[in-house]
């Protein structure tokens, strides 16, 4: 996948400026794809370039204009290529697992102090992705909404980001446990 189609799958809503852009993939697109504010804006010009978005001026009296951008036809039409495509198998890439992977040759403290950073991190994205999957329900339940609701998608990228960071988040605890108590164990033997 290319940060091309996760930012053409964000626009599907509707329109946005690079701003908005920015910040709906950091509450939902962010579960699933990490790109920095100057990353969109590219990619929102070489996408415009390409016809697969078009961009408007927004003139704003108080405030600097302002471009829009929605996806036009021929970027439904690319990413209904990209959806048909056989999708790569996920792998994870994690600098904290080559600490964990060393800590018993190479010290825990800091490695351990890391988990906790980590798990404190996730519990936050916990929260955050809980609020906006109720606000992306609205009154509704899980199960009617899942049945019935407008549009889907969102919700259920934000349920894979919640499950992973729930995960995530247990993952980090129980191997700082674990690195604790080998310690206190291999002190005790000394």
């Amino acid at each position: 996948m290319a940060l091309r189609h996760a930012v053409l799958a964000a626009l599907l809503d509707g329109e946005y400026s690079g701003y908005q852009l920015a910040k709906a993939f950091d509450i939902g697109v962010a579960n699933f794809w990490h790109a920095l504010p100057q990353q969109l804006y590219a990619e929102l010009t070489k996408l415009e370039k390409e016809g697969l978005v078009a961009g408007r001026q927004v003139v704003q009296e108080s405030r600097p204009n302002k471009r829009l951008f929605r996806v036009t036809e021929a970027g439904r039409a690319e990413l209904e290529t990209f959806a048909a495509a056989a999708s790569k198998p996920s792998f994870i890439r994690d600098d904290l697992l080559v600490k964990v992977q060393a800590a018993d040759r190479i010290g825990t403290a800091p490695v351990i102090e890391q988990l906790r950073e980590r798990a404190s991190a996730a519990e936050a994205k916990i929260e955050l992705l809980s609020t906006l999957l109720r606000q992306l329900r609205g009154g509704v339940d899980e199960e009617e909404f899942l049945l019935r609701g407008e549009r889907i998608g969102p919700y259920l990228t934000c349920l894979r980001g919640l499950s992973f960071e729930r995960e995530h988040r247990d993952w980090c605890l129980r191997i700082a446990a674990v690195l604790r108590e080998r310690e206190r164990a291999d002190h005790a033997r000394r």
